[in-house]
């Protein structure tokens, strides 16, 4: 069942995602070379706290920490470490508060000091993917149409979407309906209404599509070890349109 989300409801998300925008962007200004995605971590902690918010990844499921730092290969749920960030890297970086009652969730890639012209191509690519989902995010369209704008995107681009993982609902609880892939048709699934709110989010890989999970129980990488990169917003559905609440 989708919970439609009532204006004052919307009001508390738009709340909690302007928490996350605020807190990534200052993690962004810190990810440069000879910094360890740990140090992130610590900063991501001392910000919720100034914030008076909660970690929604925290121990979400056994989840060890606050952020999700994926370097390169890895596409999603990397474990902030020792681990040195080195020019040429791309670092996707996710991460969710829970504040006032209310989550918030996303995620963006950056590069760190200077990258390949592929890993360049990849982070446009993906954000844009995520804007051309969101575009389709609109009263009376379709759940797929906005799965079938990123496939479409990102294949004319040479680039493939990982299956594995999929965006979702999001409101009182972190993952609420429905499941939101970043492939398949159009014009598919449920119609879109006003008070959806939806955590869209692609992750694009530079080479096959195929992820693995490493130890640590955690980690997904690209099975052919080749770039990744993850974007994602959340979304309310508005009579006027796709109002993002997780950009400033």
């Amino acid at each position: 069942m989708i919970d439609l989300k009532t204006p004052r409801e919307i009001k508390k998300l738009r709340g909690s995602n302007l928490i996350v925008a605020e807190i990534l962007s200052r993690i962004k200004e810190k990810a440069k070379p000879g910094v360890t995605t740990i140090e992130l971590e610590y900063l991501a902690e001392e910000l919720l706290v100034k914030k008076r918010a909660v970690s929604a990844f925290k121990n979400y499921h056994g989840f060890p920490n606050c952020l999700c730092t994926s370097i390169n290969e890895e596409v999603i749920h990397g474990i902030p470490s020792k681990r040195i960030l080195k020019e040429g890297d791309i670092l996707s970086l996710d991460f969710g508060v829970l504040y006032q009652g209310y989550y918030g969730d996303a995620a963006i890639s950056v590069a760190v000091g200077s990258v390949s012209k592929e890993a360049q191509e990849l982070l446009k690519t993906t954000e844009e993917s995520l804007y051309q989902a969101i575009d389709n995010a609109r009263v009376g369209q379709r759940l797929s149409d906005i799965s079938a704008a990123v496939e479409s995107y990102v294949e004319q681009r040479g680039f493939s979407v990982v299956r594995d993982f999929v965006g979702h609902g999001i409101g009182r609880q972190l993952h609420e309906e429905p499941q939101i892939p970043n492939f398949g048709p159009p014009g598919m699934g449920v119609r879109l209404k006003v008070g959806m709110v939806l955590a869209i989010e692609p992750m694009i890989n530079a080479g096959k599509s195929e992820v693995t999970i490493l130890a640590d129980g955690w980690s997904a990488v690209t099975k052919d070890r080749s770039l990744s990169a993850h974007f994602e917003h959340t979304v309310a559905i508005t009579d006027n349109g796709p109002f993002i609440l997780s950009k400033p």
